[in-house]
């Protein structure tokens, strides 16, 4: 993922998409560059229209969530309750085997 995030900072900055830049890049943020990799990421970028790449994602819509019911919200937050139950359950439990 650092090297999509690389070369869209790249983009952003107006500078050129090399394999240098990219290890500069890289480098600089603590990443041990992998020269397969950036040449992987130059070559897929290859003939890519970022900005209209970015345009194009930007206006794909999102799936909403689906409404939840009085009674689902109610049987989801009851099943919440039972898990937060057995994990301090669970936890209660790890901490006797250390005393007892």
């Amino acid at each position: 993922m650092e090297y999509v995030y690389t070369a869209l900072l790249l983009h952003k900055a107006g500078q050129d998409l090399t394999d240098a830049n990219m290890e500069s890049v890289l480098s600089a943020a603590g990443v041990k560059p992998d020269k397969g990799r950036i040449k992987a990421m130059l070559a897929a970028l290859e003939g890519v229209d970022i900005e209209d790449a970015l345009k194009s994602a930007a206006a794909v819509p999102t799936a909403a969530a689906p409404a939840v019911t009085g009674g689902e919200a109610a049987a989801a937050e009851e099943e919440k309750e039972e898990e937060e139950e057995e994990e301090e359950e669970e936890f209660t439990a790890g901490l006797g085997s250390l005393f007892g």
